[in-house]
């Protein structure tokens, strides 16, 4: 019999016994998954019975459990009373509450109806403790303030918000919205429309009704348009970017409101106004370009850049930029393929003849540039660019992709490319804006059988629009599907366009979309007026 000992593994796990605070936290995390507030409650008896040493951890599991309970109308009040008890046992017990702490006591005192405490909590845990309040830590005390209609408590909380740098999104906006329209503040309503129009494009069928409510009800009628001249808002409109003024209301008289479609254009089929494009404003746009032009010189030999820059303030008349190099390699990864010339050159001659012959500017690199010259059937082409003053070459070690975003940004104009600017360079500039420029001036292009096709911006955007005589266009997101794009029509009854009427009928029977009905007797005898 062999009596050798065999060796411990030092790997091998030993069985130690849990302490109780450790045993604690596991039954207490059983209790959280299961939803069982009244085992966790016990054992928070039971733990205070043994003078458990209790961690931030244990406290922050109990009052989650207790938040989740906070809309259970069965279990509501004992885990309010619970939630609190424990929350002024861990003050007791000098533990310091972090974010995650406030924010299920906050949860829990908006339930209470006790906004005005769950607001002072937020602001203490920032001065006090030098926490950062989250959208969902501040969500439980406005959303109260709303539903209880305290709108000045409810706009001290969003003020509070904003110089923490917490952004509102759409459910906040409209909870501010409701409170507002229903204590009948028109110009906080305005307010709130203008900030959905800047965050959100298409709007739930929840914000839909908000929106409606207002419209439909005595305050709306009540509120005066303010009389501004005509001159005066179509500046605003240009220099915000178009489909909108943000000026206040325009015009007076009841408001008429009706969900219909738009035709490929961007007409709508219930008033007949025309939806436009819609760009950044020119403060976004400064701020656009200066952002590109700070990373580009980081990046860049800062004197190319600036060298470009200067060019550029000289020769500012483009309506439309090249990026050649995307154009020139598009399709061309085969053997035979290298740099096509007549693809880019057709870019160029179709853009000309589009911008009631203007040329464009084409961005191309020194080195790109350098090899077409050697070659004697592309030489005469270029050479004649040159000559026009439409050709820029981008220094040696350059990305040419800051030269030729930048330039159609400073320029307020087209972009030729197919590139989608996913790329780390443009990954820095963020899109807060990128996305609604990129929109609105990126032009791409296909070649089938050598033959070019232009795709230009859409001809309008899906987003909120306000119009120069004041009317509103809604876009609804029908079941999360853009595709069956539905509009909320609101515009004042005196503001209709003309239109034929058997135009109208045409566009109720072929409606795409289904929305055709928004044509009753009133609009067609508006129309045919």
């Amino acid at each position: 019999m062999d009596t050798t000992k065999i060796p411990p593994n030092p790997n091998k796990k030993r069985k130690t016994n849990q302490n109780p605070e450790t045993t604690f936290l596991i039954n207490l995390q059983s209790c959280t998954k299961s939803k069982d507030l009244q085992t966790a409650i016990s054992l928070f008896e039971s733990a205070l019975s043994q003078n458990l040493r209790l961690s931030l951890h244990h406290f922050n599991a109990l009052l989650y459990l207790c938040s989740n309970f906070a809309t259970d109308t069965s279990a509501k009040d004992s885990a309010i009373d619970y939630g609190f008890r424990v929350f002024n046992h861990m003050l007791s017990n000098k533990a310091v509450p972090n974010e995650a702490s406030v924010t299920s006591i906050v949860r829990l005192a908006s339930a209470k109806k006790d906004g005005d405490y769950a607001f002072e909590l937020i602001k203490k845990m920032n001065k006090d403790y030098n926490l950062v309040p989250r959208l969902r830590t501040y969500d439980p005390a406005l959303l109260c303030f709303c539903e209880n209609l305290e709108a000045e408590k409810a706009y001290e909380v969003e003020e509070h918000m904003g110089s923490m740098g917490v952004r509102l999104e759409e459910q906040e906006i409209v909870a501010l919205l409701k409170v507002s329209s229903e204590t009948g503040r028109g110009e906080r309503v305005y307010e709130y429309l203008q900030k959905l129009r800047n965050s959100v494009r298409c709007v739930s069928e929840g914000t839909t009704k908000a929106i409606e409510d207002w419209f439909h009800g005595e305050k709306a009628t009540e509120v005066k348009g303010v009389s501004f001249d005509e001159g005066l808002v179509k500046e605003a409109v240009l220099k915000n970017g178009g489909g909108w003024h943000g000026l206040g209301w325009i015009g007076d008289g009841k408001w008429v409101s009706k969900r219909g479609s738009l035709d490929e254009n961007g007409k709508c089929c219930c008033c007949g106004h025309q939806l436009v494009s819609v760009d950044i404003n020119d403060a976004e746009t400064e701020k656009f370009a200066e952002s590109i032009a700070g990373l580009a010189t980081e990046r860049e030999v800062k004197a190319n850049f600036s060298e470009f820059q200067d060019w550029l303030e000289q020769h500012a008349d483009y309506e439309a930029i090249v990026d050649g190099a995307n154009i020139g390699l598009y399709q061309q990864n085969f053997a035979e393929g290298g740099f096509s010339i007549p693809q880019l050159d057709a870019v160029v001659k179709e853009l000309y003849t589009r911008n009631g012959n203007k040329w464009p500017l084409i961005i191309l690199h020194n080195k790109r540039l350098r090899s077409l010259l050697e070659n004697p059937s592309h030489r005469k082409l270029v050479q004649e660019w040159m000559d026009k003053g439409v050709l820029y070459m981008t220094p040696h070690g350059s990305n040419d992709d800051w030269y030729w975003l930048y330039a159609a940004v400073k320029l307020r104009c087209l972009l030729a490319t197919n590139d989608e600017m996913r790329d780390h360079i443009f990954e820095l500039l963020g899109t807060n804006c990128f996305l609604k420029w990129k929109e609105r001036h990126q032009v791409r292009y296909t070649f089938i059988k050598c033959n070019l096709k232009l795709q230009l911006p859409p001809p309008y955007s899906s987003v909120i629009q306000e119009s120069e005589k004041g009317s509103w266009h809604v876009p609804i997101l029908i079941n999360n599907d853009e595709s069956s794009q539905t509009w909320l029509c609101i515009t004042r009854s005196t503001v209709v366009e003309p239109c034929d009427k058997a135009k109208a009928l045409e566009n109720t029977e072929t409606s795409e979309n289904g929305h055709g009905l928004c044509w009753n007797d009133e609009t067609l005898n508006s129309c045919n007026s």
